[in-house]
């Protein structure tokens, strides 16, 4: 390890702390996140420490249903913040009752009177910047939207996200949502300030036509108990690798894999202020070893500009992909060439190696917020009642936050959209197999501010210099421990 690089790290920490307590002013909060990349978050660590009194002083909590009267009412403007137009354009126009056709131009435009939506066009990591921009310089805003793996920082932080009982809010307007979904939409405290209208479970979706003919497996079932544990998830890539002579791997990416693997983790990534490296991490670092050496994981990387990751479908260089129930009817799609193309119908679904998520969006309200009764009506209307949410289900299509919902469209044998559902091979129910795998994810006591940059740090020092650099696992976890003290000046990092 560069243990100068820790040792500055360490002085660094030690001199704002010391400025801290010689300070009788107030703390001053700056903040950068990337979560595609997950740089920095060294202010982000203010998360767990300045978490506010105010959610457990003795201020009454106001009656269920009713509006706390600190709470801003009248403005002219419902302003509504996200990064891009996949979802909250829709969301806003099932609560206003505004067709989907050419909502999310609409909005963007100014077009739909009362709302002024602030889009960002950019990835989700780099929402969390334009947010505190918007904080900084005071501008109007009511509700907008944050990332599993950065909302911490602003659900824990009091000035920033305002605890949903001041909108009258509680449980029993939530009782059906999954529990992942739950733990990270509360601060520190167990207060809630962000809810979800979405559950993101994965699954192991994997081309029918190839599994038959490389391993001889006839149904998801049989496909399931090859892939039940990652050791045997391991043993069936060698079998595919050897019975296609190396021209088909069994996942689609590092990127993939790690998605789904990082959500085994049963311990957090931070304890009492210190970086936890357990066995979790050589666990990983040697399956994804096993899976690089025999050629069962391509060398694609996700999102690559020039296609070759869902490319690889098409062309049967790849089995299978680790999707989430956004991404059915996005890359998966994309990976059997879409509607029409060269593997379109050929695709199961199974739970896979461990149930697992990925992504996920919180609505969250600027304490701030001028527009306390239309805050929390587009919260009901989104995540809370239920005709409404079984309606969305549908049009958009979602796999709503409510296992009541969800059951019924699913035991319904519900189409949510017939291009993604058709390209399930013999019109498997899939979003069926992610209501088991969404029932089985709990990150109770798992979630911290820091794992979005934590885990981006370990997969980029395992694929950069253990796999693709030939280093050893402990030189790896060298990088990784600085990267980790670089990010985060504020915990401990051995």
């Amino acid at each position: 390890m560069n243990t100068l690089k820790r040792t500055l790290a360490l002085v660094a920490t030690l001199a704002m702390a010391a400025t801290a307590f010689a300070s009788c002013g107030p703390e001053e909060s700056t903040s950068t996140s990337d979560s595609s990349s997950s740089k920095a978050e060294s202010s982000d660590s203010s998360s767990d420490a300045e978490v506010s009194d105010s959610s457990s002083d003795a201020e009454e909590t106001p009656a269920a249903g009713t509006i706390d009267a600190s709470v801003g009412q009248g403005g002219d403007t419902f302003t509504v913040a996200a990064w891009n137009t996949d979802d909250v354009p829709y969301l806003l126009a099932q609560w206003k009752g505004i067709d989907f056709e050419g909502i999310a131009d609409k909005l963007v435009n100014g077009e739909v009177e009362g709302i002024d939506f602030k889009c960002f066009n950019c990835g989700g990591g780099e929402a969390s910047e334009h947010y505190d921009q918007l904080f900084n310089d005071g501008g109007d805003l009511d509700v907008y939207f944050c990332e599993a793996d950065w909302a911490l920082k602003f659900i824990n932080d009091d000035s920033k996200t305002l605890a949903l009982d001041k909108l009258g809010l509680t449980d029993a307007d939530f009782p059906n949502i999954h529990s992942y979904t739950d733990a990270i939409g509360k601060d520190g405290n167990g207060v809630r300030k962000g809810i979800s209208w979405q559950a993101a479970a994965g699954g192991y979706g994997y081309n029918a036509r190839l599994a038959e003919e490389y391993l001889g497996v006839k149904t998801p079932e049989e496909m399931q108990a090859k892939v039940a544990d990652w050791d045997k998830f391991v043993a069936t890539a060698k079998e595919v690798s050897e019975a296609s002579n190396g021209g088909c791997a069994i996942a689609d990416s590092l990127g993939g894999l790690w998605q789904a693997y990082a959500c085994g983790r049963t311990t957090p990534w931070v304890v009492d202020n210190a970086l936890q490296i357990d066995d979790f991490c050589k666990s990983y670092a040697d399956t994804a070893k096993a899976l690089w050496d025999c050629g069962g994981v391509t060398k694609n990387s996700q999102w690559a500009s020039d296609g070759s990751w869902t490319a690889a479908g098409t062309t049967g260089a790849c089995m299978g992909y680790f999707a989430s129930t956004w991404g059915f009817g996005g890359f998966f799609l994309d990976a059997a060439g879409g509607e029409g193309g060269p593997e379109y119908g050929n695709w199961n679904l199974v739970q896979g190696p461990t149930p697992f998520y990925w992504g996920g969006t919180w609505i969250v309200v600027n304490p701030a917020t001028d527009n306390g009764q239309e805050a929390r009506d587009f919260i009901i209307s989104a995540t809370s009642d239920e005709a409404q949410m079984s309606d969305y289900a549908v049009k958009k299509p979602e796999y709503v936050n409510n296992t009541a919902v969800m059951d019924s469209l699913i035991s319904a044998n519900t189409v949510f959209n017939q291009k993604i559902s058709g390209n399930f091979k013999d019109g498997q129910n899939y979003f069926a197999v992610l209501a088991d795998n969404a029932k089985t994810i709990d990150f109770n006591g798992l979630i911290t501010p820091y794992d979005s940059t934590i885990k981006g740090a370990f997969q980029d020092a395992i694929r950069d210099d253990y796999l693709m650099g030939g280093k050893s696992y402990e030189d790896a976890l060298e990088t990784f421990k600085d990267k980790v003290a670089e990010a985060i000046t504020t915990i401990d990092v051995e």
